[in-house]
This record gives structure tokens, sequence and C-alpha cells, in this order.
């Protein structure tokens, strides 16, 4: 029969569908394959309607046939075949799609989706073959056609010999060359991995003749060669079965299986979904972070597919950043596709499920948080980190959804515990959420700045994760209560009569203060008698917006923004030291400076702040030994 040619369009249509459309050559399996699922579906659907034709599912199937020495990859199917018009129709106008005009016509029924869309799923062929045969026979017709093509330059149909209703794809799989390897798509090894990859659930059997080895017979200990039918696709996916049927064992062997983490989920979540959006989806919470986790080449998202067919292995957009550990997969019928399959319009659909995700993960960690708590902090230790930098990132747009799921240690439970824990059992004078930040818990509960609030009887917060102060510093404040670090220069703690003194001292001292001022001008802000000391002897304080805290961390950042903190030295009237000043100060301006330089040092190692001149600190401790 004469060659015809495809119409201009789909010939510039067909040179970018083999040069530009699909990222990876290997989709072409997928798509073949979900073409012959819907020949399949096709027969189902008429047998609903048909009371002469019957559905057996069991003779049903899809098979793969490879021939190394002719280079040619088969998949045939048992489905509705096609006729010689058809065949003009579907494969000699690009973009005309058979299966969508049958899901128009027909109503999808008992959980059956026809998957095709577009049209051009048949075409990726080319990009690994070099000429395409296509064999058909319609279901109620006698004969079959074969339609051929090398590529861009057409086509033919002629008539041929096929004993059973269905089709047959043979590809002429391209030599090698420099640059690509075709081989990979004759051997049985890379065809499984791409059947598991993309098309393991679709719901009929992928068949093909696998080599196996079997003990050889009369010979011990030597084996044979043999060809072995196996079934590639496990075909009913996990997500569609009842949670009822399904154990914690099945979820987990599910995640293995999966290679979604070598850990063992905390948690999962099966969502079943049938609203404004229908989809199902398996997530997980994993216990531990992937070696990469923290780094820019880890990246988040869940598998997506439709129809039980893969169409991305990581969907970013389904995860916000700060649940960016979660793994999983989504399955749904309502995304908005482009052509390749591979990629997603942005679009309403895709932003509902993502927000219902969003809100399922938060519920779910708020039950471990309440059932499981010792599970719970063993996630936490994992993965707080980002729950945290989640409430810092976007200006604190999302410390409502994850304010609560955060936890500190406590000073008075000496565990971690939640802002809600904290708040419930403050007592009614408290006015402020107190926390101290530093580098570990040991050195916190050190800290001078921590005695007057202590001894009131309040709880303190330690924060020792480099985010928690900036995270904190956007929830601003928690039921009411604002945050206050307990080196701020006011606690807002009411004076007592030890307070009362302190004020007397500061008046009474202001010329040695002022002096002590002026000896560390461009280091500290102010000296003032203070308020919180109760046994030590000095410590710094911080005024305004940026705390001790958080000029370290800013600090240590690449940029070396070389930010400061507005420091006060505050000295304890009441220490033994307190009078060497004074004597210092009305007997010996030198020794002064040199009291007031050791105690501005000593001050800035407790914050764990370097001393700016090791070597005039370490003579200055001489000159006060001698």
């Amino acid at each position: 029969m004469a060659k015809k040619q495809f119409k201009a369009e789909s010939k510039r249509l067909l040179e970018m569908m083999i040069n530009s459309i699909y990222t990876q050559r290997e989709i072409f399996l997928r798509e073949l394959i979900s073409n012959s699922s819907d020949a399949i579906d096709k027969i189902y659907y008429k047998a609903l309607t048909d009371e002469n034709l019957t559905f057996n599912k069991d003779d049903y199937y899809i098979k793969l046939t490879v021939d190394k020495d002719n280079r040619t990859l088969t998949i045939s199917d048992t489905g509705i075949g096609m006729t010689k018009e058809e065949l003009e129709n579907n494969l000699g106008i690009i973009a005309k799609s058979g299966s969508l005009a049958f899901k128009n016509e027909n109503e999808a029924k008992d959980g059956h989706n026809i998957i095709g869309q577009f049209g051009v799923g048949f075409y990726s062929a080319f990009m690994v073959a070099d000429k395409v045969t296509v064999l058909s026979r319609a279901l109620g017709g006698e004969e079959a056609y074969k339609w051929e093509s090398t590529g861009a330059d057409g086509y033919t149909i002629d008539e041929a010999e096929k004993a059973s209703v269905g089709t047959e794809i043979i590809l002429h799989i391209k030599p090698n060359t420099e640059d690509d390897q075709y081989d990979e798509f004759l051997e049985e090894y890379r065809l499984k991995s791409i059947i598991k990859k993309y098309s393991d659930f679709i719901r009929y059997p992928i068949k093909m003749d696998v080599t196996t080895h079997r003990p050889k017979e009369g010979s011990e200990g030597e084996f044979e060669e043999v060809k072995e039918e196996q079934t590639l696709n496990s075909m009913v996916p996990i997500w569609r079965k009842n949670k009822s049927e399904l154990t914690d064992e099945d979820y987990e062997n599910f995640y293995m299986e999966k290679r979604y983490g070598f850990d063992k989920p905390i948690s999962h979540i099966h969502i079943k979904a049938d609203g404004a959006v229908v989809y199902n989806a398996i997530l997980f919470i994993p216990e531990k972070t992937p070696f990469d986790y923290y780094t820019k080449e880890y990246e988040k998202g869940l598998e997506l597919y439709s129809n039980g067919v893969l169409i991305m292995e990581k969907c970013g957009d389904l995860l916000p950043d700060y649940f960016s550990f979660v793994k999983g997969m989504v399955d749904s019928e309502d995304l908005s596709l482009n052509i390749s399959r591979e990629l997603l319009q942005h679009d309403r659909q895709l932003k509902l499920i993502a927000k219902n995700i969003q809100s399922k993960i938060k519920s779910q960690l708020q039950s471990v948080l309440k059932d499981d708590r010792e599970k719970y902090e063993k996630f936490y230790a994992s993965f707080g980190r980002q729950l945290k930098f989640g409430v810092y990132n976007d200006y604190g747009m999302n410390k409502e959804v994850l304010q609560d799921l955060l936890l500190f240690t406590s000073s008075k439970e000496k565990k971690l515990v939640t802002l809600d824990e904290y708040v419930s059992r403050m007592p009614e004078d408290q006015k402020y959420i107190y926390y101290a930040a530093g580098e570990s818990v040991d050195r916190l509960e050190k800290l001078p700045q921590t005695e007057l609030v202590l001894d009131k009887g309040y709880e303190i917060l330690y924060f020792t994760d480099d985010i928690d102060e900036f995270a904190i510093k956007m929830i601003l404040n928690y039921k009411g209560k604002d945050f206050k670090s307990v080196s701020s220069g006011d606690l807002g703690i009411e004076p007592e009569e030890g307070d009362k003194d302190s004020k007397e001292a500061e008046t009474a001292n202001k010329e040695l203060f002022e002096e002590m001022s002026r000896l560390l001008a461009g280091k500290v802000k102010a000296v003032k008698a203070s308020k919180r000391l109760k046994t030590h002897p000095v410590c710094l304080s911080a005024e305004g917006e940026v705390s001790i805290e958080m000029e370290k961390v800013l600090n240590a950042m690449p940029s070396g923004q070389d930010v400061k903190a507005d420091k006060v030295l505050e000295i304890n009237v009441g220490h033994e030291v307190f009078h060497s000043l004074k004597d210092a100060f009305e007997q010996d301006k030198e020794k002064l400076g040199l009291y007031t330089n050791l105690l501005y040092n000593q001050a800035r190692l407790i914050e764990g702040l370097p001393v700016e001149d090791p070597v005039e600190f370490t003579n200055n401790i001489c000159k006060v030994m001698v």
C-alpha cells in the first residue's frame, strides 16, 4: 500500500515528540502499557452494557516479548483492538486520542478509568525505535491490519493476519551510538525495573518470559537456564485497599518496598478523599533524617500517580517545606497534566490536595505527640529543627500551623515540654514566657542571668538550637503571653526589698558606673547595678531586638554580617567584688581599669563570646595575683 504522509502539523508534532516533550526515554514503555490497559478497559465498559459480551478479568493481560537477535521489543495486549479506520484516525492523526473520545462517550464505572488523554503517548516509541509496527484486530472483526512507520516520513496500513482480538506493538530498537545505549531496552532487568517504577499498579497483569536458573536433571550441583513467564507488576495498589484490610506491617513493607527510607516510620496516614477533589494517599512520617536531608541536594516531594501510573517521582508542590520530611504517594484522576504527563499544571485541584495533606500531617503529628510522647520525641530529635525553621521562614506565616508541635527543654521538668504545657502551669503573677538561649542545657543552667527568674519560681525554656530564638521572635506571643529572654534588659519582675537597695546603689555609685562605661566605650552601651544577680558578680544583658546569642549565630554565618547586640555590663552590688571596685575607683584608677577589663571579659566568657585580647586578659590575671 502507498505510504501516507502525516499532516504538516502532525509531522512537526511528531518531531517534537521524539526530541522535546519527554525528558526520559524510558517513559515510552509507561505510555504504551497505559494504552494497552485502556484497550482492555474498553472491553470492560462494553461488557457493562452488552449482554452478549462477558468480561472475565483473568483472560486479559499485557505481555512484553524481547527478541535480541532482531532487536525488537513487542508489547501485546488482549484489549479491544482497532479497525482500519481507527488505525487511520488514532495513529495517523497525532494528538487525536481514541481513549479520550471513548472516555467522553462512556462514563467511568466501578473505579475503572481510562488513562489516555492527549493521543501522543504512542509516538514516544520513536524515541527508542527507528521503526514501529502495529498489528491489530478489533473486537467483532474478522480482519486484522498492520500500521507501520519509520517516523516523520509517514506510515502505511495494510491487511494482515492475526488469530485473536487485540494489538501488538513491535518496536525495532535503534542501534547504539557513542552517546546513547539503546540496548538497555532489550534487557530483561531494565524492562522489569521500568515496569516496577511506572506501571506497577496497572490493574491487569504485565507478563514477560524471564530467564531463571533451575537444577539440571541428572547432574548434581549443575544449573540450567530456562525461560519462565512471570507477572512483573503487583496490580492492586495498597492505597486502593480498605484500611481495615491492612496492618501496620503492610504499611511498613510498602515503605521499604518503595525505598522511602531504611528506618521504620513512626506513623502513617492513609487518606481516601472523595469530595471537591478525589484522591488516595499514603503518607509516612520517618523516624530518622536521610543522610542528605539538611543539604541542598535533598529534594522534597511525594510520588504522584494518575490512575495508578507514576507521573512524577517527587512532586514538591504537594508538601510545604516545613513538612519536607514526609514520604509517600498520592494517586488522583482529577489532576490537570501537561502533554507529557510528567509535569502538572498549577491548578485548583493540586492546591486542594496539598492543603488537605498539610492538615492531615499536622493532625497526625499532634496525635503522636499526645498518645506516644517517646515516639514523638524521637521524631523531633531528627526533624524538630525543620519545624522551627518553618516557623521562622516566610516571616512567621506558618506559626499557627507549627507552634503547637514545638518542644523545648524545661528548667522545671528537666525534659522537653510544649508551649501549651509551659503556659498551662504559669503562676498568675508571671507576665512572660522566659527563655535562655545558648549552646547546651548544662551551660544555660549555670547562667547568672537565670538567678532572679528561678528564685521567683518561674520556669525557663532552654533554647539550644541556633534557630530557636529566631523562630520565637516570629511567634511573638503564645496564648497572650510574650516571650522574654532572661538576658533582656527588663525582665518584667516586680522589685523586692533587696532590689530597692540596688537602685539606691546605682544612684550612689553613678560616677563609678560612668567611669567604667568610659573605659569600655565601644564595647558596651552602659554599666549599671544589676537587679537580677544574686550570687554571681557580673553578667551581660542586651537591649534591643538583637540578643547576644543571635549576634553569635549571625556572625558565625559565611556572610560574616558583623552584627552587634547592644550589651549592658551588669554588676552585682551585693558581691564582694563590688567593694574592690569602689576602693579602686576612690584610690587607684589604674587598678579600676584592670578590674573593669577583667569583669568585662569574664562576662563575655560566661556568654560564650571570645575574649577580645587573650594576651592582655592573661597578663591582667597575673597582675591581680601578684
